[in-house]
C-alpha cells in the first residue's frame, strides 16, 4: 500500500516546465526516474528527489522509474540496494513494475560505444589516470590532446574488443570520448566513457570486464526508458552539455531533457556520503540506521512519520539556487505531524519515589487517562494508581527559587488525571542524595479539581511503582554542535550531548503491552518510538523530538 501524496505537491519551476510541456504536447506523458546508486542508504537529501520525481509522476499522471545505476561492482551491493527500496516505500511511494538497473543496458550501451568509436568519437587512451588527469588542463587552461587521440578506427576498434575480453590489467587503458580538449567545460575535454575494472558484478557476475562511467550510462538509460525529464541537483549542471552531446551522437530511442535543482542543505547537518560512511566506520555512530543519522534509515529508527518528512520537503520547495534550511523547520514538520497523530503516554525517565502516607496500604485503584486530547475517538486508557510512585526527579526542589510551582516541601499539586498531593517529608541516604518523599493526598480532589476551588499551579506526570514497567530511554540530539559543521575536520564539530541513555525509566504498563511500533508522546517529555533495540525483557525507547526546541540552548545559545 502507499500513500497518496498528489495533494501535497506544491509549484515549483521544474512542475511549470513539466505543465508546459505537457500542455504544448511536447510529450503526452510525464516519465521521470529516481536513479541512485546502490553504494550506500539513502539521506534526507534524496528524499528530497524521491517526493520530486515520484511526486511530479503522481500529480501529472505519469510514471517515476526506479532505477540503480549499478555502473561500479567495487562499491554496490545487494545491502543497498534492498534498503534504497525500503525507503523509497517508507517515504509512501511506489515504483510498480518500473524497477530497472543500468546493467541491463550494458550490451546495448557497448554496442553504442563501439559506434562512437566507428565515427569517430572515442578512442582508446593508455595513459594512466593520472596523466589523465594533468593533460586535462584547468579552468584557464585548456587541455593537451592525449598522444593516443589519433588512432585509427581500426585500431580503436581491437583495442576496445581486447578490453571487454578481459586481456589488460585495471587501469592500464580507458575509452574516452573524442570532443574538444581546449572546450571552456571540464567535462567536454574527453571524458572517460569505459574503464577497465576486473571486477564481480551483482547482477552479472563475472561477464564484463569493462564498465561505463556514470555520464555515459546515465544519460543512455533515461533515453532507453523513455525518460521525458531527467531532474538531478545543480552539481551535475556542468555536465548536462556532455549528456546532450552523448544523445546527440548516439542511436538512443528518445531525447530526455536535464533539469537541475538545488540540492537539500540542513544546517547542523552533513549529507557529504563519505563523512556519513566514516562516522559509521570510525565508530561515531552506531550505523547507518542510527538516530542520529540524516539517513532515510535513521529517520525511521527516531520515530520521524514519513508524513513529516514529506511536509518538511514540500514547505522548502524546489529552487535554483543553492540555500541551507533551517533543521528547526524540519523539527517543526516532525512536532506538528507526531502532535496530531501519537497517542499520549506517561513515562518518568528520572525515576523519584514518592509515598502516599495516607493512602491505604494495598490500594489500588483504576485511574482514567484520555489517548489523545485532541482526538476523542482515540478513546481511554486505564492506570493503576497507588500508596507509591514515580515522579519526575525535576519535579521536586527541596528549596525551589521564586515561581518553581511543581513538588517542594509543603508545596501541592496535581497529578496528572489523579489527585492533589502534598510533600511533607524527603528522605535522603548517608551523602545527602534524596532518596525518597513523603507526602499526602486529598481524596476529594480525585480528576484533579478541588471541591473548595482551591487551585494549584502545577501538574505533574507519575507512574505507579508497582505496575509501572523498566526501560531504556536514549535521548538523541544533534550529532553536531556546530550549525556549520566542517566535511574537511567533522570530528571537531561532533555534539558530545548528542546522545544520553537513561537506564532506570519507567513507562506505563500500556506502553510495555501495546508493543506498537509507533511514535507516541510520553506527557510533557516529548515523542518516543520503541527501538529497534527493545525486547519484552528490556524495553528501549528512541526519543523522536522533545516537545519544544532546546537544543540551541543546550550547545550553548548557538543558533
Amino acid at each position: 500500500m502507499t500513500t497518496d501524496t498528489t495533494a501535497e505537491a506544491g509549484r515549483d519551476f521544474i512542475r511549470d516546465i513539466v505543465q508546459a510541456d505537457l500542455s504544448s504536447h511536447k510529450h503526452n506523458r510525464i516519465v521521470t526516474r529516481f536513479p541512485p546508486e546502490p553504494n550506500g542508504y539513502l539521506h534526507i537529501g534524496h528524499a528530497k528527489s524521491i517526493a520530486l520525481n515520484f511526486g511530479i509522476a503522481q500529480e501529472f499522471g505519469g510514471q517515476c522509474n526506479l532505477r540503480f545505476d549499478d555502473t561500479n561492482p567495487t562499491k554496490e551491493e545487494q545491502e543497498y540496494i534492498d534498503s534504497i527500496q525500503a525507503d523509497v516505500h517508507w517515504l509512501g511511494y511506489d515504483w510498480g513494475k518500473n524497477l530497472f538497473y543500468a546493467s541491463d543496458y550494458f550490451e546495448r550501451l557497448y554496442d553504442w560505444a563501439e559506434g562512437l568509436i566507428k565515427a569517430g568519437y572515442a578512442y582508446v587512451d593508455d595513459q594512466s589516470q593520472e596523466e589523465i588527469r594533468t593533460s586535462r588542463g584547468t579552468l584557464t587552461e585548456p587541455g593537451k590532446n592525449s598522444p593516443f587521440r589519433d588512432r585509427s578506427v581500426e585500431e580503436n576498434l581491437d583495442l576496445f574488443r581486447r578490453m571487454k575480453a578481459g586481456e589488460f590489467p585495471n587501469g592500464t587503458r580507458v575509452l574516452r570520448a573524442k570532443i574538444d580538449m581546449a572546450a571552456g567545460n571540464i567535462n567536454l575535454r574527453d571524458p572517460v566513457l569505459y574503464r577497465i575494472l576486473h571486477a564481480h558484478h551483482p547482477r552479472t557476475g563475472d561477464k564484463w570486464s569493462i564498465y561505463p562511467s556514470y555520464d555515459y550510462a546515465h544519460g543512455q538509460s533515461d533515453a532507453i526508458e523513455g525518460i521525458t525529464h531527467s531532474i538531478c541537483t545543480l552539481e551535475f549542471e556542468d555536465h548536462r552539455p556532455l549528456y546532450e552531446w552523448l544523445l546527440d551522437k548516439l542511436p538512443v530511442p528518445s531525447k530526455p531533457r536535464q533539469y537541475e535543482f538545488a540540492r537539500l542543505n540542513l544546517t547542523y547537518t552533513l549529507l557529504s556520503k563519505r563523512v556519513l560512511t566514516q562516522l559509521v566506520r570510525d565508530g561515531h555512530v552506531s550505523g547507518w540506521d542510527d538516530p542520529r543519522m540524516p539517513t532515510v534509515a535513521g529517520l525511521k529508527r527516531r520515530g520521524v512519520p514519513p508524513a513529516a518528512v514529506r511536509e518538511f520537503i514540500k514547505r522548502i520547495g524546489v529552487a535554483k539556487a543553492n540555500s541551507v534550511v533551517d533543521v528547526g523547520m524540519l523539527e517543526f514538520c516532525i512536532r506538528e505531524e507526531l502532535n496530531r497523530t501519537a497517542l499520549r503516554r506517561m513515562a518518568v525517565l528520572r525515576p523519584l519515589k514518592v509515598v502516599i502516607e495516607n493512602y491505604p496500604e494495598g490500594q489500588v485503584e483504576e485511574i482514567e487517562a484520555i489517548n489523545h486530547p485532541d482526538n476523542p475517538d482515540a478513546g481511554t486508557r486505564k492506570v493503576s494508581f497507588g500508596r507509591e510512585l514515580y515522579i519526575e526527579r525535576d519535579d521536586f526542589m527541596e528549596n525551589p527559587p521564586k515561581k518553581f510551582f511543581r513538588l517542594s516541601p509543603g508545596n501541592e499539586v496535581r497529578l496528572r488525571y489523579a489527585y492533589f498531593i502534598k510533600c511533607t517529608g524527603v528522605i535522603k541516604d548517608a551523602a545527602g542524595e534524596i532518596m525518597e518523599l513523603r507526602a499526602t493526598y486529598d481524596p476529594l480532589t480525585k480528576g484533579g479539581n478541588a471541591p473548595d476551588g482551591r487551585k494549584v499551579k502545577a501538574t505533574m506526570h507519575w507512574l505507579p511503582a508497582a505496575q509501572s514497567k523498566p526501560a531504556e530511554i536514549r535521548i538523541y540530539n544533534q550529532l553536531f554542535a556546530n550549525p556549520s559543521p566542517n566535511a574537511a575536520d567533522f570530528a571537531a564539530d561532533l555534539n558530545p550531548q548528542s546522545l544520553e541513555v537513561l537506564s532506570d525509566a519507567r513507562v506505563e504498563p500500556a506502553i510495555a503491552e501495546g508493543n506498537s511500533p509507533d511514535p507516541m508522546q510520553f506527557e510533557r517529555q516529548g515523542y518516543f518510538v520503541r527501538d529497534a533495540d527493545s525486547t519484552q525483557d528490556k524495553l528501549v525507547f528512541n526519543r523522536t523530538i522533545g516537545l519544544r526546541d532546546t537544543f540551541a540552548k543546550e550547545v550553548g545559545g548557538k543558533s
